[in-house]
């Protein structure tokens, strides 16, 4: 049997997809555990890939996280066509299966949100449902939250290997509906699957410390059963 697979996405992009990838990163790589983290399809720069290359100490190489990787700043889809080429579900998942031979646990952070077309015929869900990967989904603690998180939890593939996780993310600025959010969404999705963090800070520079809540949330996604 291979590695666990733990697949994180977001309502959006630009929600804190890597900057939470590389908090679990680090704090399973300090607890012991043989991590890898891949972005395996971006667009637009090869940012979030250093980031990842960064937290794991250097440990995989950038196109080992990062091997299917194109210009313009649209859908992965879109961008990699642009350049003539096609990125395919089997090569994807090939590419990932490789290293949960290797390593405990395999991060995989996506692009964009779940639905967003990262090749041909496939997106962020079809990846979830194929690994069989645990789903966490990072979400701006702000207005519009609620309906935004229990749209996007209702698509998480029902196969994944655990139910999905949502994590709230503090926003720069709170409003009135960031303290209210974890309780509501707590009430529709049970509160042991609602996690909550801190601003999460600039991890790129790896000035970021790892919150208390990040490690409650690493303890129950790797706990068994």
């Amino acid at each position: 049997m291979g590695a666990r697979c733990i697949f994180i996405t977001g309502t959006d992009t630009g929600v804190g997809k890597t900057v939470f990838t590389c908090l679990l990163a680090r704090h399973l790589r300090a607890s012991g555990v043989r991590v890898a983290a891949l972005k395996p399809v971006c667009s637009g720069g090869r940012g979030d890939a250093l980031a990842l290359r960064a937290a794991l100490d250097g440990a995989l190489t950038l196109d080992e996280i990062n091997p299917w990787h194109f210009r313009a700043p649209v859908a992965p889809l879109l961008a990699a066509r642009r350049e003539g080429k096609r990125v395919h579900l089997a090569a994807v998942l090939a590419h990932v299966r490789r290293f949960q031979k290797t390593f405990e646990i395999v991060l995989v952070e996506g692009a964009g949100g779940l639905l967003s077309p990262l090749g041909e015929r496939f997106n962020a869900r079809d990846l979830i449902a194929k690994l069989n990967a645990t789903p966490i989904v990072v979400c701006p603690n702000r207005l519009g939250a609620v309906n935004q998180a229990l749209l996007l939890m209702d698509a998480v593939p029902a196969v994944a290997a655990r139910p999905a996780r949502l994590v709230l993310v503090q926003p720069r600025t709170p409003d009135a509906s960031t303290r209210s959010n974890p309780t509501l969404l707590g009430e529709f999705l049970g509160a042991s699957r609602v996690f909550t963090l801190p601003r999460l800070g600039k991890v790129r520079q790896g000035s970021a410390e790892v919150p208390s809540s990040l490690r409650h949330l690493v303890t129950a996604l790797t706990a068994a059963g």
